[in-house]
């Protein structure tokens, strides 16, 4: 098990944001708007407390909080095994999320999920 979360970090890190992104049969889903790598350690998903202050740094920091934006049992999974938010017109929320071990291969620009886009989380 150790081995495929190694494999999904090398999976991962191929990916870059503007990368279309297809599904299981082909299907364009979108186009990756958030790379975000594994943290095996990861088990809670807390909301921030204080003001997010005046600071773009701060407001920054205070965005990247809120991801992924989805129940907290699915965020602490996403967040152990790292996520892909995909930009999409299938969601009305505009976008998905795509854990790191639905990708079934990174290449020539595109990122083919082992999943239908049907089956992929919507951001809330």
């Amino acid at each position: 098990m150790e081995q495929q979360g190694i494999d999904q970090q090398a999976t991962v890190s191929l990916v870059t944001t503007g990368m279309r992104v297809v599904d299981v049969t082909g299907a364009e889903i979108g186009v990756v708007d958030l790379v975000q790598r594994g943290d095996p350690n990861a088990v809670t998903v807390q909301a921030p407390t204080a003001d997010p202050g005046g600071s773009l740094n701060e407001l920054i920091e205070s965005a990247a909080l809120d991801e992924p934006d989805v129940p907290a049992d699915l965020a602490a999974h996403l967040l152990r095994t790292g996520y892909l938010k995909v930009a999409t017109d299938l969601a009305p929320t505009g976008a998905v999320y795509v854990a790191a071990d639905r990708i079934a291969a990174v290449a020539d620009g595109r990122v083919r999920l082992d999943v239908p886009a049907g089956s992929l989380p919507a951001q809330e």
